[in-house]
């Protein structure tokens, strides 16, 4: 039974479903320990009431104009006055660009173990073990932490979420800010890419072309079968590096780490740098002229055959069979 503290990211659109599922994964972890969740940002009280009906027993609320967009600074002193009132064994958060920062940061501050791209966790002997993978996910590691609380950054797809209860609730509270005026970086302003598309972070389905696509006109075969799946369309650092896609597509260990259920992935080769933003994909199908290509070694699905041919045909036979 352990006490757990979980970061709920909350954005244009409310909370992210990577949040939710790390909060789903507290409240089975704690069993009939206390879940508090944390929320910075500005307009929470529905997003509040939301982690309530998904299991947080305690949800602190950070909710200021300077929290509107995320702020290192700003976000770390928050986070780190609620912890000054929550006694938590676990701090978790999902895994996203700002998690990666906010999570560091906290384990230096507090002196904390920190375990990041956590794949699973299992309790054992009273201790809770932490699973990640390393060398690129050619290898897994499983660690316990020390330090109170000690942190995690859970991958997102891996973790289920509660199921919502209307008939739940949580006590909610504000947390005790001070010194707000002392701080030294302000976002003035922040910029969101116009994109209908699903988030590539938490899309169930991902296609995903690299330096095979030729160019980036041919990007449209990858996008008409990604609206077709109600898919995110991704990268390879090769494609992004050419100027094809824009960097927020890219999938790997210096673009987004992905965890959907399907992973399709055409004219990508396998480089370490790709697999190691994507191997933890439930099924991977990959389309290669190349039968030695190192892709092949992870796929669950493999098709040695033309991209160009290939994916206008599975375009239309998941056609066929979506009706």
């Amino acid at each position: 039974m352990a006490s757990i503290c979980v970061v709920l990211e909350h954005g244009r659109t409310g909370i992210s479903k990577a949040s939710l599922e790390a909060l789903g994964e507290a409240r089975r972890q704690a069993g009939d320990g206390q879940v508090t969740a944390v929320i910075i940002g500005k307009g929470l009280d529905e997003a509040a009431a939301l982690a309530g009906r998904m299991g947080a027993d305690r949800v602190l609320v950070a909710d200021d104009d300077r929290f509107a967009e995320f702020n290192l600074e700003a976000h770390e002193h928050a986070l780190s006055q609620a912890l000054v009132d929550v006694k938590a064994d676990f701090l978790f958060m999902p895994v996203s660009t700002h998690t990666r920062e906010l999570s560091s940061r906290m384990a230096m501050s507090l002196g904390s173990g920190l375990a990041v791209d956590v794949t699973a966790i299992e309790e054992k002997e009273g201790r809770l073990h932490f699973t990640r993978p390393i060398f690129a996910g050619k290898a897994l590691e499983t660690v316990t932490l020390e330090g109170r609380p000690a942190i995690a950054t859970l991958r997102p797809n891996l973790f289920q979420p509660m199921e919502e209860d209307a008939g739940r609730s949580a006590d909610i509270s504000a947390i005790g800010l001070s010194d707000l005026e002392g701080l030294r970086t302000l976002v003035k302003e922040a910029v969101a890419a116009a994109i209908d598309k699903v988030p590539l972070g938490e899309a169930q389905i991902i296609v995903s072309g690299g330096r095979g696509m030729k160019g980036p006109e041919n990007y449209r075969i990858l996008e008409e079968l990604a609206g077709l799946l109600g898919a995110a369309v991704g990268a390879s650092r090769a494609a992004v590096d050419a100027g094809w896609r824009p960097h927020a597509d890219q999938v790997g260990q210096t673009g987004k780490t992905v965890s959907p259920v399907l992973y399709i992935a055409c004219g990508i080769s396998g480089a370490i740098q790709h697999l190691a933003g994507m191997s933890s994909s439930r099924f991977i199908v990959a389309i290669n002229k190349d039968p030695e290509a190192p892709i092949f070694k992870v796929a669950d699905y493999g098709i040695v055959g033309d991209l160009f041919e290939v994916v206008p045909l599975l375009t239309e036979e998941f056609r066929k069979a979506l009706g």
